[in-house]
């Protein structure tokens, strides 16, 4: 969104959840900080976000709108303010060591125990205990009760919900008609505007955990129910395409279509492998390091202007989205940040060789876990771990135990000297090489390290969006289409799959 890395905005966290747990809380993504939407809305561009957000809604109240899309340059935004996870499918439930619920039911169980032993200690005259501290005490206790009750209980009503800009329209959502209805939304997008110039995002639901695959495309594959799942998105993205087509558009449009990270391993249910499958790079999810968590599909699409069946295996990032849609669209970048993207367009037309990426860091949360040079002379691609997570059980790519591998803390391994590979020749990352062997070796982690140093001179203390306080739900900024908290509706007309032809 901003084509900058997450630290820069305050977007991690040194011990939390790296991500937002609520759409009631008040983390996300700063309102001074510009996206490509907001440059290209003040191009004249008509700018829509169509499915997931997931960078936060409100601030301060329940209609302040500070995070929300409408605030960061889309003019129509539908789909969920949040993301899908497992309370939105019924029945379908995955806890994680990250899962707040655990951290939450053990801070209420201390306090409960502590208000029976004071008021065992005052009327067992063993303590005096003041009467109104004690009476304090017993309704914070119960206040906390109810708060958790109506937070963990209740989540799907809070959490898995649709919005039409900022008016909530359907709540809890109807998991078996989303899929859909973001594909109506798509579809009236492209039909509303394809006089005008626009940007459309559209951030399908799919293939994430819980797998919401509608009954037309369930058993559809020979890989299971990932498998249907990756089946209904290409569908989707097939159909959002044809619409594009049927438009008039096909040759005055780019289309680029990615993924946000790589598969998460750990989701299994006994031998059904939920979360993906990685191929032969190794890790997943939640890794900052190892390539099966951070190297995706992009894959590229603009008739006359990029030469088709063209395969470009130079280091890219999503952070790149930025600057090239700028350059497309005729706005410039800011010059009052650091932009950390690159312009896409040179090397997708072949009028350079290289990407414009000597050095890509990658981040868990704020611990710096790996970083890659692309040698220019040589063309070698070679990447330095300083910190890898500890996979359990031993020999796996994941942490399965967990479910989800920690940035810091002693579930990591600090490495000193940095396991080096060289990607362009082992993109599996199965072979540290021995830097005692070649005296190259040892002056690429010299010439990394350098541009690490070079690159945090550049990152500055901004506020911490994802704490605990931040992250904590708060009832009045709860997206609510009712009063309070009687928050249900269904404002959305039925929607299914038979709609769409294949």
């Amino acid at each position: 969104m901003t084509g900058r890395y997450p630290i820069r905005s305050g977007m991690d966290i040194t011990n939390g959840f790296r991500v937002i747990i609520s759409t009631g809380s008040s983390a996300g993504l700063p309102p001074n900080e510009t996206t490509f939407a907001t440059i290209l809305q003040q191009q004249g561009y008509s700018t829509g976000l169509i499915g997931k957000w997931h960078l936060g809604v409100n601030c301060a109240s329940r209609n302040d709108f500070c995070h929300h899309p409408n605030n960061h340059g889309f003019n129509y935004f539908y789909g969920m303010p949040f993301t899908l996870y497992s309370g939105c499918k019924p029945n379908f439930t995955v806890e994680t060591s990250k899962s707040p619920k655990p951290r939450i039911t053990f801070f209420t169980q201390v306090i409960s125990l502590g208000v029976l032993t004071l008021i065992a200690l005052k009327y067992s005259k063993l303590l005096p205990v003041n009467g109104i501290f004690l009476a304090s005490c017993v309704v914070f206790n119960l206040l906390l009760i109810i708060y958790w009750y109506v937070w963990f209980q209740y989540s799907h009503y809070w959490n898995c919900i649709l919005m039409r800009n900022h008016q909530v329209t359907e709540q809890p959502m109807n998991t078996e008609r989303t899929t859909y209805q973001i594909l109506k939304e798509a579809h009236s997008f492209i039909e509303r505007n394809k006089n005008v110039p626009f940007l459309l995002f559209v951030s399908f639901l799919h293939v994430h955990i819980p797998l919401i695959t509608t009954k037309r495309f369930t058993g559809r594959s020979k890989h299971g129910i990932y498998g249907d799942n990756v089946e209904e998105l290409d569908f989707l993205v097939g159909s959002v395409v044809d619409a594009i087509d049927t438009a008039g558009l096909k040759n005055n449009t780019l289309i680029y279509f990615t993924s946000d990270h790589g598969g998460h391993l750990e989701m299994t249910d006994g031998k059904l492998q939920l979360g993906g499958w990685n191929g032969i790079y190794k890790g997943g999810k939640f890794m900052a390091g190892w390539e099966g968590g951070i190297r995706v599909p992009g894959i590229f699409r603009w008739p006359g202007v990029i030469s088709p069946d063209t395969v470009c295996d130079e280091p890219t990032s999503l952070m790149d989205i930025f600057p090239t849609v700028l350059h497309l669209g005729g706005g410039e970048l800011p010059t009052d940040r650091t932009i950390d993207g690159r312009n896409l367009m040179p090397l997708l037309k072949n009028q350079t060789l290289h990407s414009e990426h000597e050095f890509l860091f990658h981040y868990c949360g704020p611990h710096l876990h790996a970083a890659r040079w692309h040698e220019k002379e040589s063309g070698a691609v070679w990447k330095a771990h300083f910190i890898t997570p500890v996979f359990y059980p031993e020999g796996t790519g994941g942490c399965y135990d967990i479910r989800i591998c920690p940035c810091g803390g002693d579930r990591v391994t600090y490495h000193e000297p940095p396991l080096l590979f060289e990607i362009s020749k082992d993109p599996s990352e199965s072979s540290p090489l021995q830097l005692e062997l070649k005296p190259q070796y040892v002056q690429a982690i010299n010439r990394i390290k350098q541009a690490i140093a070079e690159h945090q001179r550049t990152i500055t203390p901004v506020p911490q969006q994802l704490t605990f306080m931040n992250n904590l739900w708060r009832p009045w900024l709860q997206p609510c289409c009712g009063t309070f908290p009687f928050c249900w509706c269904d404002k959305d007309i039925n929607m299914t799959s038979a709609d769409f032809t294949m």
